[in-house]
């Protein structure tokens, strides 16, 4: 839900329609879930279960009906932003090695299931995706999925490794946010 109101600010931000921001707030939502499942051979869960149309559905009015009060929290969507790519890395990592992928495969479609969203949303708004930028966002989940396979392979337990992975891509995202971190740039 948090993703599609990104998705759907974003449209609302470019002058889009109604149907351009549920689109674009559809989209956003599914998008790096979607790509991972491909990857994976699967079938998006989405696709069978209606909760997850009903929740983006949602989430696309909000942010239509509410777009100004929203536009006032942005700090409280980034920190919902935050929480949600920590998430989606993890839960992107403990389904790729459900599925048996590699361990850096697993890593790497964590990091997709938590940005490809917002990837394939800024390329609609015809912007740099934020991931391309000097902004730390895929670089934090980068760093969460490689703590979810080193926490992982000293056993810790799958609760606490996913609440500490989680907490990881959120606390360095907010970080770089709140601090104004970026990765340096290369060239001159």
């Amino acid at each position: 839900m948090v993703f599609a109101i990104s998705g759907a600010m974003a449209a609302n931000r470019s002058g889009m329609d109604i149907f351009g921001a549920t689109f674009t707030g559809f989209v956003t939502a599914i998008g790096g879930g979607s790509l991972r499942d491909v990857f994976l051979n699967l079938r998006p869960i989405w696709v069978d279960d209606s909760n997850y149309l009903i929740a983006i559905l949602i989430g696309v009015l909000i942010s239509i009906a509410g777009n100004r009060q929203l536009h006032r929290l942005a700090r409280t969507l980034t920190f919902f932003d935050a929480l949600g790519i920590g998430f989606f890395c993890v839960v992107g990592v403990q389904k790729s090695l459900t599925y048996e992928s590699t361990q850096t495969a697993a890593v790497i479609l964590g990091v997709f299931s938590a940005v490809m969203g917002g990837v394939i949303r800024d390329t609609l708004m015809n912007e740099t995706p934020l991931i391309f930028r000097k902004e730390i966002y895929a670089t934090a989940c980068l760093s969460g999925a490689i703590i979810y396979m080193i926490l992982g392979s000293w056993g810790v337990d799958t609760a606490i490794n996913a609440f500490v992975s989680t907490l990881t891509v959120s606390v360095i995202r907010l970080a770089a946010v709140k601090y104004k971190l970026s990765l340096p740039g290369i060239g001159g």
